[in-house]
């Protein structure tokens, strides 16, 4: 595995930014975004109005249009000025043109081939360790991903999510452990979900691989529904997983003032609600936000039920 230097990518995405101009301005629009917190019990949610965000929000990822569209993860297919630096020999990080976080990298598979974790946990740790300032995200197919015809990470500043800081204030459940690593269940924070802390790679492998097994598979899916964090401190992985069973809310489809145009996602699971159009930052609060989490993501008393074998 390459390690990166904090100094290196610092480098590689001011030079970016000095190189490519309409990222530049993306990122510099970050400066004028409205945000507002939202409180929910005992987590924090931080909704963002951002209009970049739309491609992402109302993106069609149904086959027929993965098919008629160029993939923009492709080297041959982005933007002359969007280079790359090298992690390994499996992935490359980008800056990504249409931010959330002030700094905001994607890590593309160097292959064009299908979002899934599967086998890619180890890369994902080992991502989040050699870029120690930041949190790695994975969305699944259904869950966010905006490009799941070809398999990516995502990375923004560490910190910028209020999960993290939330964590501290959860209820958590032991469910099981071993050499290396342990799970619990959290509750308490609006959505549930399965923290695994780990010490050694191979034991939060071995760990994230055994909870994979007990998650369903919807019909016509290759994988759980899911998003991934993973961040890396002191020489401790955690790794946290929110299991799905929706894409998106029923107000994303909705008429009239139901309507809520939003597609959560990692980062959005993470605390951090992208809302492209204004009218929804402005109208979002409380019950709406319980609503969309409720609808899309299973209870603890359900995870529970599925992993309880683990124990």
């Amino acid at each position: 595995m390459k390690r990166l230097s904090r100094v290196e990518v610092d480098e590689f995405f001011t030079a970016q930014l000095a190189e490519w101009q309409a990222a530049a301005d993306s990122f510099a629009a970050l400066n004028q975004v409205k945000m507002k917190t939202v409180k929910v019990g005992d987590a924090t949610f931080k909704a963002q109005f951002n209009p970049a965000r739309i491609r992402s929000s109302a993106a069609k990822i149904d086959a027929a249009s993965l098919k008629a569209r160029k993939c923009f993860l492709c080297d041959e297919n982005r933007p002359v000025e969007q280079r790359s630096l090298a992690f390994d020999e499996n992935y490359k990080i980008l800056v990504n043109p249409y931010p959330i976080f002030p700094k905001h990298l994607t890590v593309p598979s160097c292959l064009h081939t299908p979002q899934s974790i599967d086998g890619r946990i180890a890369h994902m740790m080992e991502l989040a360790q050699a870029l120690e300032d930041y949190e790695v995200f994975y969305n699944g197919p259904r869950c966010g991903a905006s490009a799941p015809d070809h398999m990516h990470f995502q990375a923004g500043n560490k910190g910028f999510m209020p999960w993290l800081d939330d964590l501290k204030r959860a209820n958590v459940e032991p469910v099981c452990s071993m050499p290396g690593a342990a799970m619990s269940i959290v509750d308490g924070l609006t959505r549930a979900a399965v923290i695994i802390k780990a010490t050694s790679l191979a034991g939060g492998v071995a760990m994230f691989e055994r909870m994979l097994e007990c998650l369903p598979v919807p019909d016509g899916d290759v994988e759980p529904m899911m998003n991934i964090l993973c961040s890396y401190c002191n020489g401790e992985w955690t790794v946290t997983v929110f299991p799905r069973k929706k894409h998106r809310p029923s107000c994303y489809g909705a008429d009239g003032d139901d309507n809520i145009l939003i597609s959560p996602a990692s980062v959005d699971m993470g605390g951090v609600l992208a809302l492209p159009l204004e009218k929804d930052f402005v109208k979002i609060d409380e019950n709406d936000i319980i609503a969309i989490l409720d609808e899309l993501c299973y209870s603890a008393c359900e995870i529970g039920d599925m992993i309880k074998k683990l124990k």
